[in-house]
């Protein structure tokens, strides 16, 4: 009788137990906490899930720190960094749900590739170029300063040794006009795109995702192709035609599983006729909320 009553209650803890876990990973220019910015996304979600654990990553000692970290911070260590947070933090022993905005985005997805403990269920790619970009067309967060410096050691040599192990945007920068280049020397994008070696593990553990979300901006003037957003990008040696996820080798020749997953109805495209990030309350509340709960 008492081995049963603990079922029992066993059974009503997991039912109304305590709802998953969201991490959050801001972009370009941002910091974890911005009040305006990832504070209030981390707002809307307590809002919307009352009890919910969220935490927003920081990469560095402040929030000084995070937001040079993340021009100038190599993505590899940032990678390594972040999956010692999630594996050291208690409250996401059991799992947790991932969000992550533009550059966020893909990071994300090098997490759920290579940082498999503890489990991520959901991935909310907001924004993410997941093959890259081709341009750095204007400066997010308004520091122009450093966005100069960006376009320096982008003019520099972008598959330089020096700034491939330094700028973070040059790590996920793709040339379709010198794709061998960029496959042979890209310290981030390439791998986690399986584009040399065929790691996998990486196919293994982003299958364990049960939804991966990519919503892509209709109307981006900051990623070049917006399509990457959405797992396409430029046709090879040219810079205008674009090709679909579902037209590429990564696809076709599943390299993530993403075929696979697409299939088991794992993957979710969604669009918000906005430029970059510029998505309502409406949308986050009604398109993603869902995917956290």
């Amino acid at each position: 009788m008492a081995f049963m009553l603990l079922a029992i209650i066993a059974c009503v803890a997991v039912a109304y137990g305590d709802p998953t876990p969201t991490v959050l990973w801001h972009g370009m220019g941002d910091t974890c906490c911005l009040p305006f910015s990832m504070g209030r996304i981390k707002k809307m979600i307590e809002g919307k899930i009352p009890g919910i654990y969220v935490k927003s990553i920081e990469i560095g000692n402040n929030e000084i720190e995070d937001m040079f970290n993340s021009y100038l911070k190599n993505s590899n260590e940032q990678i390594d960094m972040v999956c010692a947070q999630l594996k050291a933090d208690p409250k996401l022993a059991n799992g947790y749900n991932a969000m992550g905005f533009s550059q966020g985005g893909q990071f994300w997805r090098a997490i759920a590739q290579r940082c498999p403990t503890p489990p991520m269920f959901n991935l909310v790619s907001v924004g993410g170029q997941h093959q890259g970009v081709f341009g750095f067309p204007r400066c997010p967060g308004g520091n122009e300063t450093l966005c100069e410096l960006v376009r320096e050691l982008l003019n520099l040599g972008v598959y330089v040794s020096l700034v491939q192990n330094t700028l973070v945007q040059a790590e996920y920068w793709q040339d379709p006009l010198n794709e061998a280049e960029y496959r042979n020397k890209s310290v981030f994008l390439a791998d986690i795109n399986q584009e040399n070696v065929k790691n996998a593990s990486y196919k293994e553990n982003l299958m364990k995702l049960k939804n991966f979300v990519m919503v892509k901006f209709l109307k981006d003037t900051m990623v070049q192709p917006k399509e990457s957003e959405w797992f396409g990008f430029y046709k090879p040696g040219q810079d205008k035609e674009t090709y679909t996820l579902q037209e590429s080798p990564l696809y076709t020749e599943d390299w993530l599983g993403l075929k696979e997953m697409d299939a088991a109805g794992k993957l979710h495209f969604l669009t918000s006729d906005t430029d970059h990030l510029q998505f309502n309350d409406t949308f986050f509340n009604e398109q993603l909320i869902p995917f956290l709960k």
